[in-house]
């Protein structure tokens, strides 16, 4: 069978005949007219084999630059995320600013409040026991994170480091009914403690007189007794508040300002003089990532 294939002209042959062929088509393009006509008609006739010989090519630049762009795009939502979060913190601040300044014309010799140091933190997982609020936290003591530390959202206090690991801390939440936290309402001073009801979206208060100036509406910020929570941050707003005179006290309840039942970044808070290396300062851009 080999040699019925191989009878014919030689390849030496064969080779000539093609440059022969080749030279004369040339010549002939360049001397007939009528060929560019032709050559246009070949030309349209395969061009749709040629798109889709690049269709392969085509289809991984387009899917390279989709991964690229949702790339670009998770990362500048996460840094806008951050960004939003450490602006509030500053902004919950500034709700109270006003109050305090009429306070502060008074006492002008008053010592100046140091500025915390912060962190971003992510929730992990959340404490499934219905009688214990508690969720984990992304960072731990790698990250120079200590029992007691405050932790807050971006609208207000949301409770307290109370377990420690490597790389994961775990953070009593202010709604566990065996957290209690001094405040003190923004209007007028007056303070009390608010501790845990069991619920994430109520707390109460304990110890009220009947006769105290406190209205519904009222804002409770941290009072900064305790040595636990920094003075200044919203804590809750009285919801509700009944003057029983049977009763030696009134039954007045707040609901948290952070939003406990939708948690996922957190703002960690430390004293300037333990604030560790990566933590952001008060004078740090806002555009600084935190995390």
């Amino acid at each position: 069978m080999n040699e019925v294939f191989a009878r014919g002209p030689s390849l030496l042959t064969r080779l000539c005949i093609v440059l022969m062929l080749s030279v004369g088509a040339m010549v002939i393009d360049t001397k007939v007219d009528n060929l560019s006509t032709l050559r246009t008609y070949l030309t349209s006739l395969v061009s749709p084999l040629q798109y889709i010989a690049d269709l392969p090519g085509g289809l991984l630049d387009w899917s390279a630059s989709r991964f690229n762009s949702r790339q670009k795009m998770l990362e500048e939502n996460s840094r806008l995320t951050n960004q939003i979060t450490l602006m509030n913190e500053k902004l919950q601040r500034f709700v109270v600013l006003e109050d305090e300044n009429n306070n502060l014309r008074e006492l002008l010799d008053a010592p100046v409040r140091e500025g915390m140091y912060r962190m971003i933190a992510e929730l992990m997982a959340v404490d499934n026991n219905p009688y214990s609020h508690q969720i984990v936290i992304n960072k731990g003591a790698i990250h120079g994170v200590y029992e007691g530390q405050p932790v807050l959202d971006d609208t207000g206090v949301v409770g307290q480091i109370v377990e420690v690991g490597t790389t994961n801390s775990r953070v009593l939440l202010i709604s566990d009914i065996t957290h209690a936290i001094p405040v003190r309402i923004s209007r007028n001073n007056i303070r009390m403690i608010a501790s845990g009801s069991g619920s994430l979206n109520e707390l109460s208060l304990n110890h009220v007189v009947h006769s105290g100036d406190i209205q519904e509406g009222d804002l409770l910020i941290s009072s900064g007794l305790g040595n636990i929570f920094p003075a200044g941050y919203p804590v809750a707003t009285i919801i509700n508040i009944v003057r029983d005179e049977s009763l030696p006290f009134a039954s007045i309840t707040a609901k948290p300002s952070a939003q406990l039942d939708r948690i996922k970044y957190l703002l960690l808070l430390w004293p300037p003089d333990i604030a560790p290396v990566d933590a952001l300062s008060p004078s740090d851009e806002l555009t600084r990532e935190g995390s």
